[in-house]
């Protein structure tokens, strides 16, 4: 007899387990953020950045939506597994696309994006029906419904002159991101409520920390392959070494005590469908999109020390800003503070300082980055500083 649908969900007991199934799944996504660095890098250009962007919106979204589906799907069970890998089929196919979105495989893109997230939402109903939640299977009809709105655009897109595919994609992805906004109200249907959206916390805290891991752990790959092929000299290793050590310092920015808060605050707090969805689903792009401006900062730096046009001092100074600000607004919303940490906003201040000094002084990518640098560690070692000093006065 085929077992009940209901089984292919999670059985709530504690912390979940981030499954095998699902870290198999985020390696499609290392090459994906590969995809997107290699394709600013090659198109850096103000129109390049946009595209770059939109499609980074659009990998964000499918990773995180299918993150929230994993909250509440068993990876153990085999329905449940095979639909992860094919997906991971998906993503393999999307993000071989990305070079080429706004050119000749605009259409596989669109049409391989759209059915995955139409796919996954359809294989969720299958799976909540007769079970657990009546609140949230009619919160995937609404989802599935919102998600079929936006794949019209998606493969309208595909369809159209590259010219103007930008305006028809940004449609689509207005639509995916506004709707947990709008709790995905549908006429006749109602809207959503937070109450529906029952998140374990500690598992969805967890996935976005391995995202960071992902996207981190490409940049470092991409400055090792990138010093590989250089002739090893005073610059470039002091090149590969600023780039190093600024991965080392976002690293400690994130894990060393705002992703154990974070993960504090969802798990134990009140409003874990609220944080889910602004700390978690829409806070952590900045984090990660800083970090690809990053990757592509320190290859910049690496392969031309002495000289950089406009837009690769945007990218070496604007990589940590953004990275920072994500940050910066992720720890404010998930702990008891008035104001975002005074060790971040301090780093973005140095960061605007260098921006309005870098064109009259004429300073070097080379010297732009180990500047970033420095103002990366400085604010890693603000805040551990005074997060251990404010830990010694609560003890006495």
């Amino acid at each position: 007899m085929t077992p009940p649908l209901s089984t292919l969900l999670r059985i709530r007991e504690g912390h979940a387990k981030v499954g095998y199934a699902e870290l198999f799944f985020d390696l499609v996504f290392v090459f994906a953020v590969t995809q997107l660095s290699h394709t600013l890098l090659e198109h850096l250009t103000p129109t390049g950045a946009l595209r770059t962007g939109l499609l980074f919106l659009a990998v964000w979204w499918l990773w995180i939506c299918t993150s929230w589906v994993t909250n509440w799907l068993d990876p153990e069970k085999i329905p449940v597994r095979l639909t992860i890998f094919g997906l991971m089929l998906g993503g393999l196919m999307m993000s071989s696309a990305l070079p080429d979105a706004f050119a000749e495989r605009g259409l596989a893109f669109a049409v391989v994006f759209a059915a995955m997230q139409v796919g996954r939402s359809a294989f969720m109903l299958w799976a909540l029906r007769g079970g657990r939640g009546p609140g949230n299977f009619l919160n995937f009809i609404r989802i599935t419904l919102w998600f079929a709105m936006s794949a019209v655009l998606w493969i309208a897109g595909g369809l159209a002159e590259p010219e103007s595919r930008a305006w028809w994609w940004l449609g689509a992805v207005a639509i995916e991101y506004l709707g947990p906004i709008a709790f995905f109200r549908v006429p006749g249907l109602g809207r959503s409520s937070l109450s529906d959206w029952d998140v374990e916390g500690g598992h969805l805290s967890e996935r976005c920390g391995l995202f960071i891991i992902i996207a981190l752990g490409e940049s470092v790959l991409i400055t090792g392959a990138t010093f590989a092929k250089l002739e090893w000299n005073p610059t470039t290793i002091a090149a590969f070494c600023m780039a190093f050590l600024g991965s080392v310092a976002m690293w400690w920015i994130y894990f060393d005590s705002g992703a154990a808060r974070g993960e504090h605050r969802i798990t134990h707090g009140q409003d874990s469908a609220s944080q889910a969805r602004l700390a978690y689903t829409y806070l952590h792009l900045l984090i990660v999109g800083g970090i690809i401006v990053c990757a592509v900062a320190d290859e910049l730096v690496l392969v031309h020390p002495d000289h950089a046009e406009t837009a690769g001092v945007v990218a070496i100074i604007g990589g940590p800003a953004l990275y920072l600000l994500g940050c910066a607004l992720f720890k404010w919303v998930t702990n008891t503070r008035r104001f975002p940490p005074a060790s971040h906003l301090g780093g973005l201040s140095l960061l605007a300082a260098l921006a309005l000094a870098a064109a009259p002084m004429h300073l070097s990518p080379l010297v732009l980055g180990a500047v970033t640098t420095v103002v990366l560690m400085i604010v890693a070692g603000w805040e551990t500083a005074s997060m251990r000093y404010s830990e010694a006065e609560r003890k006495h």
